[in-house]
């Protein structure tokens, strides 16, 4: 996934204040990332090549922001 090699924990950089609520995930859906309050941050699919995240990787304040976007394209971009 996009976070394959990386870190853990991660800072990274959020402009808003959207937010996804667990008890709504389908069981599709599981969580690859969270703040330090559980706020999700991160959801893959768990079959299909579906990945997103809920915060800024190309800001300069995103901790490996850049390899957090090779990690996608070298994933999705087949």
């Amino acid at each position: 996934g996009v976070f394959r090699g990386l870190p853990s924990p991660l800072t990274c950089t959020r402009y808003h204040s959207l937010a996804v609520e667990r008890k709504s995930l389908p069981a599709c859906l599981e969580v690859t990332a969270w703040t330090d309050d559980g706020e999700i941050m991160g959801l893959r699919h768990r079959t299909l090549a579906v990945e997103g995240v809920q915060f800024h990787p190309e800001s300069i304040l995103t901790e490996h922001g850049h390899d957090l976007l090779q990690n996608f394209l070298e994933e999705h971009a087949k």
